[in-house]
């Protein structure tokens, strides 16, 4: 008897608990199966090793010589590469043992020099006249191998080859010896493989060479007694009126087609009538209406008795035929024809279909197949046939037949009329509101094949039904929707639960059109929250960033602060500075996404500073991402007027280059202050504006500054008193802004290039205290290329000083180099009189002790 089991909650490792009991372990029986030993034998390996020391030419020719089938095949297949390495010997030493390999080679080698010869033709690793030589005579042979596929792959290639040989090769290569291959003494394989030829060839010859010599062979094979070779010539001569022109077509395969349009074989009869449908366009009005039309209206009338094949092909082909026999149709025959679409689209529906699959016939199974392609080419041509009953009449004529499609039971109808919804949308116009019902239906459609269909064109489709419809308020159009938003909803719900995380993306990005159609207030509500959370839960990374591109777009088109403050506030707290490091991952996506839809100045409110603050997260990858968007960051500010966020930024990047102890993030950094200090920054409009009053040497009116300000709309109030740039080299007013740029810049890049960072500041306090003592900021980011340029209002500079860290001067110049070359000067000094920057900078100290 056995013991009884341990508790639930028990941790026992026993013998017992891990492998069962023991007397059970006993009863079983282990079957030890023979193992099958693939290694090869010591002969076996002789006969396959070559040796190294062999060239490749000389290899490839010893393995076609004495080697095994999948050594010859390999080379083969290699071919191409040795065309291109050494044509010359690859055409004298290996082609001839190629050919002899190929009369006995099996199905595998005989595929792979097909493909071969092929691509080297493509290659164009020979000329025309040197393949023509040596390779036309090889594809040739083969092309009647016993081996379907063979000759078919064969076929291919020398199909390709006929493309770019010269008329004369062609005449006395292939056509001649064409004449003899098409007649009816040769094999079927040897006259389909002429009827083929034949359409390839037509239009490389002038009229006369193809009336005398070509069309008596299409004639011919048109008559042939076997149904596969009429059939297979019936499809060529679509390319055959190509190249004969239009009064050829008419004389000779018009007559051919009538006659195939009646042929016993029902592949004959279809072969004709598309080949028919595909030249419409190359026959006259009198030809259509007296000959074409009644050929199609027979056969119309004799598919529902013949093979479903045959109307699975007339029901792909109905929305050309309706375009080319447009305008012709008398009104009765008009209504026919709409009756027979209406009919095929409903084809099968009619039968029940309450039994189990498992006890239906396999030829009734196949029959059913063969009707859902049936309504599925009926759902591709939807559109035209709006346009065969005009727009116009959509509600009266086709409105209840688009109902079935988009309710069919099988999910390639609905998916065919998902993808065909846009199109139907745009002919409707002003009448789209008739389908809006059926926009709901498929968006709620259980399969999500359906659903990724409908939103290829969701912004599209949508738009049209909040601007056409009989109304022109924007209210009443919206209010004609009411179950759009819980259709939308739901949709994205059952994305969300599935593995198809593409259908989620692609669906959250087309969301972002919601703006233009739906409220924001709607939006705030129904949409805006969902995004916060699947940028919070999410677990697809692709999934999170189309949220949160979208959020950013819903953010920018509400104009409620309320709200607005309040998505900012959740974006900033849960996100930015959020516990998980995955969603402060994030808020630097969604900074990303507001630098590229906001404004510079919007984010330079809200989102710089917690940006970088994350300069400071304890976990290496969120620095490291953060140090790639710092160029991004930098980008946002306006000088004078973000002054302060730029020396915010610059001391950041200064502790991560002082403090970062990671060598990945480290080395990111560097990089970055290089990518930084090469940016061009932009300036406020007003202070260029004074600058160029300055370097005209006239002072600034208020009442032009006040001017300048209110058509720049610059709300930054700068200081009363003109900034004072460095001065520069004596015997001029005012220094040069692209001198001062060089100047910056060239010191910059050579304290770059000389790695000093670590020696010149050694950590972040003795940093700060050099600067504090000498009275200027070394910039690691810099200004770029900007002038130098240092505000000198007494109020300005005590304010800042004031509230200023202590790990940089208050009254930093702007634009820093690796050693100070300017800073505040006293506003006694800034007059006519130049003065050498080091003197600048000792009366600086002086006045400042």
């Amino acid at each position: 008897m056995h013991p009884p089991p341990p508790a639930a909650d028990a941790m026992d490792f026993s013998q017992n608990s891990l492998f069962g009991y023991m007397e059970d372990l006993q009863e079983l029986t282990i079957i030890e199966r023979p193992v099958r030993r693939s290694l090869k034998t010591p002969e076996e390996i002789e006969r396959l090793t070559v040796d190294e020391d062999l060239s490749d030419i000389e290899r490839a020719v010893y393995l076609l010589s004495a080697g095994q089938d999948i050594q010859g095949t390999s080379v083969i297949a290699n071919l191409p590469f040795l065309a291109r390495q050494n044509p010359a010997e690859t055409l004298r030493r290996v082609l001839p043992k190629v050919r002899e390999v190929l009369h006995v080679a099996g199905v595998e080698m005989q595929l792979t020099a097909a493909v071969s010869f092929r691509t080297i033709l493509q290659e164009e690793s020979v000329s025309i006249h040197t393949y023509a030589h040596s390779f036309l005579q090889v594809i040739l042979l083969h092309l009647e191998h016993r081996d379907a596929g063979v000759s078919n792959a064969w076929l291919e290639t020398l199909l390709s080859v006929i493309e770019v040989l010269p008329k004369e090769t062609l005449k006395h290569e292939i056509l001649n010896p064409l004449v003899s291959k098409a007649q009816l003494s040769q094999t079927v394989q040897s006259r389909l493989v002429s009827c083929k030829i034949l359409g390839k060839m037509t239009n490389k010859f002038d009229a006369h060479t193809i009336k005398r010599e070509i069309l008596p062979l299409v004639k011919s094979l048109c008559q042939d007694v076997e149904y596969e070779v009429r059939s297979c010539m019936c499809r060529q001569l679509e390319n055959i009126a190509q190249g004969i022109g239009t009064e050829l077509t008419k004389s000779v395969v018009l007559p051919e087609l009538i006659e195939l349009s009646r042929d016993e074989g029902s592949s004959v009869r279809l072969a004709a009538f598309e080949t028919l449908v595909n030249l419409l366009d190359v026959f006259d009005t009198d030809d259509r209406s007296q000959t074409i039309l009644p050929l199609v209206k027979s056969f119309c009338e004799k598919s529902f008795k013949a093979d479903e094949s045959i109307l699975i092909s007339l029901s792909f082909h109905l929305g050309k035929l309706c375009h080319g026999l447009y305008g012709i149709f008398t009104p009765d025959q008009h209504l026919r024809f709409l009756e027979f679409y209406k009919k095929l689209c409903t084809l099968g529906l009619q039968q029940e279909n309450g039994h189990n699959e498992n006890q239906i016939p396999p030829q009734i199974l196949e029959q059913e197949k063969k009707y859902i392609s049936v309504r599925k080419n009926c759902a591709y041509n939807f559109p035209a046939m709006i346009v065969f009953v005009d727009p116009k009449n959509f509600h009266m004529e086709l409105y209840s037949t688009f109902f079935c499609l988009c309710h069919d039971p099988e999910v390639p109808v609905r998916y065919t009329i998902a993808i065909c919804f846009y199109e139907v949308s745009k002919l409707l116009n002003s009448g789209v509101y008739l389908i809006h019902k059926e926009l709901i239906t498929l968006l709620q459609d259980e399969s999500l094949e359906v659903l990724d269909a409908l939103i290829d064109h969701l912004p599209e489709i949508l738009e049209l039904m909040s601007t056409g419809g009989e109304s022109s308020v924007q209210e009443n159009k919206l209010s004609s929707l009411p179950d759009l938003i819980p259709a939308l909803t739901a949709a994205e719900q059952r994305a969300a639960a599935s593995l198809k995380w593409r259908t989620h993306e692609k669906l959250l990005q087309k969301y972002a059109c919601l703006p233009h159609v739906i409220s924001s207030d709607q939006i705030y509500y129904r949409f805006l929250q969902r995004m916060f959370t699947i940028v919070m839960t999410n677990n697809v990374l692709p999934v999170q960033k189309a949220a949160s591109r979208t959020l950013c777009i819903f953010l920018r088109y509400n104009r409620k602060q309320e709200q607005r403050h309040e998505v900012i506030q959740k974006l900033i707290e849960q996100l930015g500075q959020g516990k998980s490091y995955w969603n402060r991952l994030r808020f630097l996506d969604t900074c990303e996404f507001i630098i590229e839809i906001f404004s510079k100045s919007f984010f330079c409110k809200y989102f710089f500073l917690p940006a970088i603050e994350l300069t400071h997260d304890p976990v290496a990858n969120v620095r490291m991402k953060l140090c790639y968007l710092l160029p991004k960051v930098k980008s946002t500010l306006k000088i004078p007027a973000d002054k302060h966020l730029l020396q915010q930024l610059e001391m950041c990047v200064r502790k991560l280059l002082c403090q970062e102890k990671d060598k990945d993030v480290l080395a990111i950094v560097k990089r970055t202050v290089l990518e930084l200090d090469r940016m061009e920054m932009s300036m406020d409009a007003e202070q260029l504006e004074k600058e160029k009053q300055q370097s005209d040497g006239r002072p600034m009116s208020e009442k032009s500054f006040e001017k300048k300000r209110r058509d720049t709309k610059t709300p930054t109030t700068l200081p009363k008193s003109i900034p004072i740039s460095v001065p520069g080299p004596s015997g001029t007013s005012t220094p040069s802004t692209s001198k001062e740029i060089k100047k910056s810049k060239l010191i910059r890049s050579q304290s770059f290039n000389n790695q000093a960072f670590h020696a010149k500041y050694g950590n972040l306090d003795k940093c700060a205290s050099k600067s504090s003592t000498v009275g200027y900021t070394p910039s690691v980011s810099g200004l770029g290329k900007t002038s130098v340029v240092s505000l000198t209002d007494d109020s300005f500079r005590t304010r800042n000083a004031c509230s200023a860290p202590t790990t940089f001067s208050p009254n930093a110049s702007l634009p820093g180099t690796s050693r100070g070359t300017g800073n505040s000067v006293d506003p006694k000094s800034s007059g006519s009189k130049e003065t050498p920057p080091r003197k600048a900078t000792l009366k600086s100290r002086k006045s400042n002790p």
